[in-house]
């Protein structure tokens, strides 16, 4: 597998679809269905859920995904299952969906807020939503991302991404890390002269690439 800083500053367009693949290696194969899932979901159906459906899409899909560690997906579930208690917190739910369906999908920031607002997502958490729902905006952060970008030695921002704690990772990490990898969505693009590349599709080669 090629490393990172060759791939990131010489890779050919054969070498980053094999970085790609590489992804699904790594898939649990208990998680492999929500994982293609996820690879190819309707936004639009995601939109028109109702409150108990956008719930069940969280619970069932969303936190089970993003959480494939048992204790974890325990732990963060414990705290979404407050919007259960009572119908206008369920409600409350479904109007933060409305926010993250409407807010402007170039602000960073203001969607990682609107997501954080869930009980049970944190910055990474926050991100994984945005990434699955807009890949074409959003890219997954977590301690991989980190890892693997400070093996990229051209970086700008590598002296922000040193100063990172992979594990708790900030909203202001998260907004440096998506935007780095829109940036190389776009480069990609414009160098293979495709439309292929997303934010999300990078994220998938840095959670993998080291592995």
């Amino acid at each position: 597998m090629t490393l990172i800083n060759d791939l990131w500053n010489n890779g050919k367009e054969d070498d980053w679809h094999t970085a790609l693949a590489n992804y699904w290696k790594y898939v649990k194969p208990t998680h492999f269905a929500i994982e293609k899932e996820f690879d190819s979901l309707n936004t639009n159906f995601v939109k028109e859920l109702n409150s108990e459906e956008w719930y069940e899409f969280l619970l069932k899909k969303y936190f089970y995904w993003k959480y494939t560690a048992p204790n974890r997906y325990a732990t963060t579930t414990a705290y979404l299952k407050y919007y259960k208690t009572s119908p206008c917190r369920i409600e409350e739910l479904l109007l933060i969906k409305k926010r993250i369906f409407d807010f402007d999908k170039e602000n960073i920031v203001s969607g990682l807020k609107i997501c954080l607002s869930i009980k049970g997502l944190g910055p990474a958490g926050a991100s994984g939503l945005l990434a699955v729902l807009f890949p074409k905006h959003f890219a997954t952060v977590d301690q991989f991302a980190v890892k693997a970008l400070l093996g990229v030695d051209s970086l700008p921002e590598i002296k922000l991404i040193k100063s990172m704690n992979p594990d708790q990772l900030k909203i202001k990490d998260a907004v440096i890390l998506i935007e780095i990898m829109k940036h190389k969505a776009k480069e990609l693009n414009n160098k293979f002269l495709t439309s292929f590349w997303t934010p999300r599709k990078i994220d998938m080669i840095l959670w993998s690439i080291h592995r």
